[in-house]
């Protein structure tokens, strides 16, 4: 009998035993394809030898030093690394354990940087529906996924939600992309201007969106716009890159492709590609030297900071991203992975959209391709493809929800950079078995 308090108290899973490269195997020996990455989380795959030998090098070192009392060499080579990549503008890195640690950074980062100019009456962040920045309470809130956030609305904070910029479902007829990127942009600036310009902090947002609606990614202009608008009414654009950073969608920083620089950003998951839980929030100079220059001191704080063990493995595998030119080969295998899906589901009754960067790639399930309606929600088709898949040696991300939170099915692929094309002719199989058996 098990004594963790695991994710779903009903569902039995297998127990892993080793992790090499793409695959990683249960103790019985059974083998799967990570075709999911975890969470978008393996960006090198496992077993990668250069990343474990930081580890125990750092390991030889010191495993731990409080951030309250010293700083440590790999946090910052980590920091100078991340600053040299980024978007223009960006100048500090602060470092913590994970996703959600960096988006409840960058939103408190947000309101204390208003605050220490007096401007006390900022308190409203603005949000997308069917998004996803974390499981901590300001992180939810900001979110748009209303199961995650249904349990705990008492709790959150008030935000505003926009319309995602969702294509497939949004896009009207005879319209063209970019009127569309402009329409569902503007919403930014009525909703700003009904709040009171003076009252909002920041417009969040990720670049490709994630787990919520399956790798969606911005019609051309649209960030653009919003970042014309961020700037008209002196609110901060926060990008949160968590999932779809690090090279994920084919560059190392996701909002690259769409030719803009935030004032805050968040990475995590390819960060340390698994190998040690961490994540970063980044933001540029004016930001820090508003606190710097006011209080000096940042309210706000982690025991696991800038940890150095974690750091030591996030400069391997950012090392190993920039200097193998990873994000070019998840480009690149992403073209062909898309390739391949729509080859094998480009017709297929049950298929509306495929759609995504690089090697983050979504599958979107409707019960009626012409009308684009879904499966009953009862139905639950996201779970069943997700048994289906891991009984015949498949990891994927499918989920529920798509549409509104309660209707629509998605499947999520974002398999480690390293995948050979024959991977790529597994990963489809499989999931064609699984697609088989559930629809």
């Amino acid at each position: 009998m098990s004594h963790v308090f695991p994710r779903h108290s009903k569902v039995h899973l297998p127990t892993v035993g080793k992790g090499r490269g793409v695959y990683l195997y249960d103790q019985s020996g059974k083998q799967y394809l990570d075709g999911s990455g975890g969470a978008a989380v393996s960006c090198l795959g496992h077993g990668d030898e250069d990343v474990i030998n930081a580890i125990k090098a750092q390991l030889d070192e010191v495993e731990f030093a409080h951030t309250g009392f010293m700083t440590s060499q790999p946090a910052e080579d980590l920091a100078d690394k991340l600053v040299q990549l980024a978007p223009a503008g960006i100048d500090r890195v602060y470092l913590v354990s994970g996703g959600s640690e960096a988006v409840e950074s960058a939103l408190k980062l947000a309101r204390q940087y208003f605050w220490e100019q007096g401007q006390l009456s900022r308190k409203f962040f603005i949000a997308r529906k069917q998004s996803y920045h974390g499981n901590t309470l300001a992180a939810l809130a900001t979110g748009g996924n209303e199961w995650r956030r249904a349990p705990f609305s008492p709790l959150m904070i008030e935000t505003s939600h926009i319309s995602p910029c969702y294509e497939y479902r949004g896009l009207e007829a005879g319209e063209s992309l970019e009127d569309y990127g402009m329409r569902v942009a503007n919403e930014l600036e009525t909703e700003v201007l009904r709040l009171g310009p003076e009252n909002v902090i920041g417009f969040v947002a990720e670049p490709v969106v994630g787990a919520t609606l399956g790798a969606v990614p911005p019609v051309p202009g649209y960030f653009k716009r919003i970042r014309e608008i961020c700037n008209k009414f002196g609110i901060l654009l926060i990008l949160d890159e968590v999932m779809c950073g690090m090279g994920r969608t084919g560059t190392l920083f996701a909002c690259e492709q769409d030719d803009i620089a935030p004032d805050i950003i968040t990475i995590a998951k390819g960060l340390g590609g698994g190998y040690q839980p961490i994540g970063a929030m980044l933001c540029t100079a004016e930001i820090y030297k508003t606190i710097e220059d006011g209080s000096g001191f940042f309210q706000h704080g982690h025991t696991y900071l800038g940890h150095p063990t974690a750091c030591a493995a996030a400069v391997a595998v950012v090392s190993k991203l920039v200097d193998h030119d990873l994000a070019k080969r998840s480009q690149d295998m992403g073209t062909k992975l898309k390739t391949s899906l729509q080859s094998a589901f480009g017709q297929h009754p049950h298929v509306g959209d495929i759609r995504g960067r690089g090697l983050f790639l979504g599958i979107e399930i409707v019960e009626d391709r012409e009308t684009k309606s879904p499966f009953a929600s009862e139905l639950g088709i996201n779970k069943k493809l997700k048994k289906a898949a891991f009984e015949a040696g498949l990891i994927c991300y499918p989920m529920g929800g798509t549409i509104d939170g309660i209707k629509g099915d998605h499947v999520l692929l974002a398999p480690p950079f390293i995948l050979e094309d024959a991977h790529i002719d597994e990963m489809t199989q499989k999931l064609a078995i699984a697609f088989e058996q559930v629809i």
